[in-house]
């Protein structure tokens, strides 16, 4: 028996899911086999390859905003769980304090340091390896070395300034080093680490160089190394690459009866600008015999232009002027996702990277298999 052909419009609607004003409906993906009798859902990676697709929104280096079209939630979900977790980054991840008389405390300080978010020469980050600590399997690791260990030495001492007015009150004229930024971070490089982290945008330093870091008056000093290693962010947030990674679904707004007049105008105040659009009802549309757009040319209606920019508030759905008027819902492999870099790689770059990663998980995955079925 050959397997039943279902129109477009029948998988698009079944792709909706529908956001009521006390509920979501249709949550649940149905294209798999055996669902709709006589239909045939098997995956092809054919039907897949025609389908999916990427749209970018915005790609700067720091932020990006993407779709991907024709895939599944749980896919989606793993490459944003793979960006926020695992994508490996550098991080100060040990302080050696040799002097600290500021009011801020060596852990304090410690940890402040370690949410510095770094950056320096991709090629030169991607040669840092992983560094190994100590175990109960391997008490004895090779240590600290010039492949997976960056020096960072912060030296600061505050001092009164010269020349400056008795009348004088800000403290960043009368005092050096009144304040300690993370510019103030200076990488010791060693070994092999000088041909990978040269000047001038080679270097290991801060992404944002006026992270304040502490507050001094004249007679302290600060003076600490720090060893930044590699590391994920399911170990710390501190080796978390992004500064945030989501994804939200597209929304659909489907108008199911004409909305005329002063209530078109008051059902457009009820999304964000630019979603709704007022035009004209056509003298064609108001000739038409038994339509709400019957006699009423020159009005104004209300018309969908943009629903990407819509925030699913459901605002609209608490009018009565508009029950049965309008439909919300959102499409289910529809997915906006937005990339935010904490500077380290770049927002694109990054997604490539989890794209990577899962793909390897894949085949360590399809290599255990095949070790079970032997």
């Amino acid at each position: 028996m050959a397997p039943i052909i279902v129109s477009q419009a029948e998988l698009d609607r079944r792709k909706i899911v529908g956001v009521n004003g006390e509920t979501v409906t249709n949550i649940t993906s149905t294209d798999f086999p055996g669902h709709y009798p006589g239909e045939d859902h098997a995956w092809s990676l054919k039907k897949f390859e025609n389908n999916f697709r990427v749209e970018f929104h915005k790609n700067e280096p720091l932020d990006s905003c993407f779709s991907l079209i024709g895939i599944d939630a749980s896919i989606a979900n793993a490459f944003r769980r793979i960006l926020i977790a695992e994508v490996p980054t550098l991080a100060i991840e040990y302080v050696f304090v040799h002097n600290n008389t500021s009011i801020v405390q060596d852990e304090v300080l410690a940890h402040r340091l370690g949410l510095v978010p770094l950056t320096g020469n991709t090629e030169g980050l991607n040669w840092l390896k992983f560094y190994k600590k100590p175990s109960d399997d391997d008490p004895n690791p090779p240590g600290a070395a010039d492949y997976n260990t960056i020096v960072l030495k912060l030296q600061v001492e505050c001092t009164y300034a010269e020349g400056i007015p008795k009348t004088e009150q800000d403290p960043l004229k009368l005092y050096k080093n009144a304040h300690v930024y993370a510019k103030d971070l200076k990488f010791e490089p060693v070994g092999r680490q000088t041909q990978f982290f040269q000047e001038p945008d080679g270097l290991i330093r801060p992404t944002n160089p006026d992270i304040l870091l502490a507050k001094m008056r004249p007679g302290q000093v600060i003076d600490m190394e720090m060893h930044c290693i590699k590391g994920i962010g399911a170990d710390h947030a501190k080796f978390s690459p992004v500064a945030t990674a989501s994804y939200r679904l597209l929304p659909t707004i489907s108008i199911a009866k004409p909305i005329i007049g002063q209530d078109a105008k008051k059902f457009a105040r009820c999304f964000p600008k630019g979603v709704i659009g007022l035009e004209d009802v056509s003298v064609e549309e108001a000739a038409k015999e038994g339509t709400e757009y019957e006699g009423q040319a020159g009005q104004k209606k209300a018309v969908v232009k943009n629903t990407f920019k819509d925030t699913v508030s459901r605002e609209c759905l608490r009018h009565e002027e508009f029950n049965g008027k309008v439909k919300l819902g959102r499409v289910r492999d529809h997915f906006i996702f937005s990339v935010e870099s904490t500077g380290q790689f770049e927002s694109d770059v990054l997604f490539l990277e989890s794209v990577k990663l899962l793909k390897a998980k894949c085949i360590a995955l399809k290599r255990d298999l095949g070790n079970i079925m032997r």
